[in-house]
């Protein structure tokens, strides 16, 4: 009886690399793959796809006023996904920017109700920009220290603790910075706790652009940056060459909140001018994606960003134009999004077919 192990029929091995423009090829087929289905969801759903992509184009880029809109939704999607970076890089799932943001946007929020009156417009913003910074930054040391201490979870805890700081902000609607009675909203801010304007949009664009150039120095060359990709690697590697891994760790877990807090300081002041529990509005998520698909790349974030706000607001343009439902551009927003994050498979996998070997053997 014959008792040889059957190869099987596809086998899944690591690509030990693939040339720069192949990469690309695979990229941008996936985009346009995305592209096709969409198209084929828009036309079950009644829509004309060509009209319906040039809508969504037009409605985002299409004049200034959309254009700002989308470099608003842009801010917070990018300045997000560069804080979880350094974590991610590192193998420590901050799972908790929502959380982050809301903690930094409170702090924030604090100087603009109780302070507009005492200090100059600079100094004010200044003072809510390092208030936002060391709120989001604590709030994130908190998981870390956990971690650090007792190797607990860091997904649930950094999960967990997002609706915590939320119920803090209804309390505080509801409470203590309660505007009108029963109204449950915090009143506006003073002019002088808004961020001004550059070129018709908050002045927060230029804030996120700065930590673009700052991330991307500290995460390929300064010692903080080569001790988070030595962790990521290997726990024990770092340890055998002397690194302190909790603190480390610790250290940039506070800085990636300290970004988050930024990103909450820039979307009160600047964005909405107020609080509220829906501060964050889903930023602390889908800058995950984004992190993703930029392979944890500073400027290549900034690209992917932008995209991601493009099919955002030109959602919104497509229903009210077109009256597509929000839900088809959610469906085909999460197509691309698929396409994107499926295309890393075939870039660092690749598949072999039973006899391929062999066949390659005897070309040999």
């Amino acid at each position: 009886m014959n008792h040889e192990k059957k190869t099987p029929l596809i086998r899944l091995a690591k690509r030990d690399g693939m040339e720069g423009w192949k990469v690309w090829c695979i990229r941008c087929g996936s985009i346009l793959f995305a592209l096709l289905l969409g198209a084929l969801v828009m036309a079950l759903a009644g829509a004309n796809p060509v009209t319906a992509y040039g809508t969504m184009i037009s409605g985002a880029l299409g004049k200034k006023s959309a254009i700002r809109q989308t470099v608003k939704i842009a801010v917070p999607l990018l300045g997000c996904a560069l804080a979880i970076a350094p974590c991610f890089k590192m193998r420590f799932w901050n799972i908790g920017a929502e959380g982050q943001i809301t903690a930094g946007a409170i702090a924030a929020s604090y100087f603009a109700l109780f302070w507009a009156n005492r200090l100059p417009s600079p100094v004010l913003l200044a003072v809510m920009g390092v208030a936002g910074a060391l709120a989001g930054g604590l709030w994130a040391l908190i998981p870390a220290f956990f971690k650090a201490k007792w190797n607990t979870n860091e997904t649930l805890f950094t999960l967990m603790m997002n609706y915590i700081v939320i119920g803090v902000v209804r309390w505080l609607q509801g409470g203590p910075w309660e505007g009108r009675k029963g109204s449950q909203i915090i009143p506006q801010f003073d002019e002088a706790a808004c961020l001004p304007r550059v070129l018709g949009v908050h002045c927060g664009w230029i804030i996120v652009l700065v930590l673009v150039v700052f991330m991307h120095v500290y995460m390929n060359h300064t010692k903080h940056g080569y001790e988070i990709a030595v962790i990521g690697d290997s726990i024990n590697t770092a340890r055998y060459a002397g690194m302190n891994v909790g603190r480390v760790m610790m250290r940039t877990m506070f800085l990636s909140g300290a970004i988050s807090g930024v990103v909450g300081f820039i979307v009160a002041s600047g964005a909405n001018n107020t609080l509220y529990d829906g501060v964050a509005g889903g930023v602390g998520f889908t800058s995950i994606t984004v992190a993703w698909l930029s392979q944890l790349n500073a400027f290549a974030m900034v690209g992917i960003s932008g995209l991601l706000a493009v099919l955002s607001k030109g959602a919104e343009t497509l229903q009210t134009r077109m009256a597509v439902p929000t839900s088809i551009s959610d469906i085909i927003t999460g197509i691309l999004l698929f396409c994107m994050l499926g295309c890393e498979f075939f870039i660092n996998y690749k598949l072999i077919f039973r006899g391929a070997g062999r066949k390659e053997a005897r070309h040999e």
